[in-house]
């Protein structure tokens, strides 16, 4: 078995390999980023998903997120994965799915600049993940530490979650544009998270990247995408 690349006293990392490279015609500058909850909004959750068997696609996620690379955002996933803490399954075993995960995206033309989690749990577990840390949304400790390793400009950002704590860590992360979801994109949100949190509610990622107005607000943060030739 591999080494644990995550240990519990590194609180925020990127899933399982280094940040995606950064096209040339970027380097030196800050990129916006487009921030994603997992369960609920990439994947159904049926509860702890923690197996490729039991992992399914919220429908239209992976083309809504191409189109989301190719206006020029990075991608990254941040995801409260207290399964671990509870003792369901290990970080092995997160790893393991982030990468299945990372390909899945990658073969669709929406390349994920990075994946990060917080296994820890205030109440639930033992040990060292038993504890309040700054990684667990509602803080914003994941989508800090993702704009520090990714050069990402938090001002110029956007995330997509399906609860008001999602919404919640991207206000504190300084991150201005927060769209609620349906869970499983089988409805509209359910959550009443107030105006002031929720610039905008969709029932998936999909829908929210079909409304021309939500659409204009994207185009207008995100950087250019690469020319033809160029290196994405």
């Amino acid at each position: 078995m591999s080494r644990n690349p995550n240990p519990p006293e590194r609180r925020n990392m990127p899933a399982t390999t280094p940040p995606a490279p950064v096209a040339p015609n970027d380097r030196g500058r800050l990129r916006a980023a487009v921030f994603l909850d997992r369960d609920g909004v990439i994947n159904i959750d049926h509860g702890y998903v923690s197996r490729r068997e039991d992992f399914s696609f919220v429908p239209g996620v992976l083309d809504a997120a191409a189109d989301l690379a190719r206006m020029g955002y990075a991608l990254v996933v941040v995801t409260n994965q207290s399964g671990i803490a509870r003792g369901y399954y290990t970080e092995d075993d997160f790893h393991a799915l982030a990468r299945w995960m990372r390909a899945r995206f990658a073969e669709a033309g929406a390349p994920l600049a990075g994946v990060y989690h917080c296994p820890h749990h205030p109440d639930a577990g033992n040990g060292a993940l038993r504890r309040d840390c700054d990684c667990r949304k509602p803080a914003p400790g994941m989508l800090r530490a993702a704009a520090r390793d990714l050069n990402l400009d938090l001002s110029r950002s956007a995330l997509f979650g399906d609860k008001c704590d999602d919404l919640r860590a991207a206000l504190a992360a300084g991150v201005p544009l927060r769209v609620l979801l349906g869970k499983d994109g089988a409805a509209m949100p359910q959550e009443a998270c107030p105006e002031t949190l929720a610039g905008a509610r969709h029932r998936s990622l999909a829908s929210a990247l079909a409304d021309p107005q939500l659409r204009a607000r994207l185009l207008q943060r995100c950087d250019p995408a690469p020319a033809t030739g160029e290196r994405a």
